[in-house]
């Protein structure tokens, strides 16, 4: 793939721009999905040691990427511990 890519740029000098949104743009999202895959609390690989891994997040830690006007250091805690 990357072969043909290389010499398509070669004779067409002006593709290497779409190339390089291309590949950004699929690096980008991959990495968002690697992050939700392994960083979202909603998300469970291990269930024998942690079937509830939300449980384990305190009150005020972030987990989102982006958080529009929230202060998560002044949230009080909402749930029950079991």
């Amino acid at each position: 793939m990357f072969r043909q890519m290389y010499k398509q740029a070669r004779t067409h000098p002006s593709l290497i721009p779409l190339f390089v949104f291309i590949l950004t743009g699929s690096a980008g999202a991959s990495m968002y999905l690697m992050r939700l895959a392994l960083r979202n609390p909603d998300v469970s690989w291990d269930r024998k040691n942690n079937p509830e891994p939300w449980n384990k997040i305190p009150p005020t830690g972030q987990y989102k990427l982006y958080a529009v006007n929230t202060d998560y250091s002044k949230l009080k805690k909402d749930r029950p511990d079991f």
